[in-house]
């Protein structure tokens, strides 16, 4: 598929997005209902809690094996399949009795859901070509409505029916993609089929990591992500718990951190044509040491819930850049091979993700200063991925 056979490639930017969105609301929907799963499934907050880990690492399995799989049989189809797994095992954990069921389905679903997912960025590259980059920040700005407003649905969701509820809801949603998915996606097919497909398998990952630059730019990605995710992981904490924040105020909250990545992808889609990928990563990568070291004096000094919040809003900012532009650099370098590229950028991502909870949870100490170190060790390793990678190009 290219952009030659698409009339208006804008139209299909929230179709993308909110393919894409599944994922997020999967995350976030749920979250203001663990105490209640907990309770109702006989088990302990943290047992919930995991779920998000396992999630994760679901997800990140399953882009390992998605993203090669589109890149042989088409990305239509495996959108297709993945957006059916995700509305199946929705309405299962929607019945789930037990936490170890619970926790399982959780798995399965994050796996199965990665197969829709995985093939937006090749969607997308198809369609923008060197523009990949402003592609992605488009989507993304769209996308990012979703964990937004996510804890504010699943909070609405658990009020008036139950948390089992929120489950079916994103079944429902997933099916509502899946009709438009069938009506407005063109259909993509590889350009040649390798019956030596497993060999074909290896060989696109070996091809992907055997590029030092690429690979660099991917380890940039994975290590920004990684900040993310604790973020993700340990936000509830941080407002709720440590700075005694209300529900209410926490939804707000979180919305404007989001909304710092929002702006920042309008910036980025504004001037990626101007400055070019290469130049916004490394730019995002010292604006990231920058704020996650704003960050890391604010929660060290105990200055507050409301300059804690700031700090997080420009953070937040500057790992946009660095995710997008990466993603951009390494799709732009295999084109044919987008699936895997894809596949490796996820699998790297979630799987950092999934370590999170237990890292967040080894280095606890009753403060939140476990975070703080964290996002700080994470965005120096993002600064020390471009300075490495730009004396490999010798750029």
């Amino acid at each position: 598929m290219s952009a030659t056979h698409i009339k208006n490639p804008l139209r299909l930017l929230p179709l993308l997005a909110s393919i894409v969105a599944i994922s997020p609301l999967a995350i976030d929907m749920y979250l203001p209902a663990m105490p209640t799963i907990a309770e109702e499934l006989s088990t302990t907050p943290t047992a919930v809690q995991n779920s998000l880990s396992i999630y994760m690492a679901g997800y990140a399995l399953g882009m390992l094996f998605f993203g090669p799989i589109a890149d042989r049989i088409g990305r239509r189809r495996v959108v297709i399949i993945g957006l059916l797994g995700f509305a199946f095992f929705s309405v299962a954990l929607a019945f789930a009795e037990s936490i170890e069921s619970f926790l399982t389905l959780r798995f399965f679903q994050a796996a199965i859901s990665s197969g829709a997912t995985v093939v937006v960025p090749g969607v997308i590259r198809d369609m923008y070509g060197r523009h990949t980059a402003k592609g992605l920040s488009y989507v993304s700005m769209i996308m990012m409505i979703a964990p937004m407003i996510a804890p504010s649905i699943g909070s609405f969701i658990l009020h008036f029916t139950g948390w089992r509820s929120i489950f079916l809801v994103l079944a429902v949603y997933a099916v509502l993609i899946l009709a438009l998915v069938l009506w407005k996606l063109p259909s993509s097919m590889p350009k040649k089929k390798n019956r030596q497909w497993l060999r074909e398998f290896a060989n696109n990952y070996r091809s992907v990591f055997a590029n030092k630059t690429v690979r660099l730019d991917i380890f940039t990605s994975m290590f920004a992500t990684f900040a993310f995710f604790c973020y993700l992981t340990s936000i509830s904490y941080l407002y709720i718990t440590h700075f005694g924040a209300s529900e209410k105020s926490f939804s707000i909250l979180f919305a404007i951190n989001v909304i710092g990545l929002f702006i920042s992808n309008i910036i980025n889609s504004r001037i990626v044509e101007r400055f070019g990928s290469r130049k916004l990563l490394r730019f995002g990568s010292v604006y990231a040491l920058f704020t996650g070291t704003t960050f890391f004096t604010v929660l060290q000094l105990d200055l507050g819930l409301y300059a804690t919040a700031a700090s997080i809003f420009l953070l937040l900012g500057s790992l946009a850049f660095i995710t997008t532009n990466s993603d951009a650099l390494v799709l732009n370098t295999f084109a044919e091979k987008s699936g895997t590229a894809t596949a490796v950028i996820g699998t790297l991502r979630f799987g950092s993700g999934a370590l999170a909870g237990p890292l967040l949870a080894i280095l606890f100490d009753g403060t939140p200063s476990n975070f703080a170190w964290l996002v700080l060790g994470s965005v120096v390793l993002v600064l020390l991925m471009q300075v490495f990678n730009r004396k490999a190009s010798h750029v």
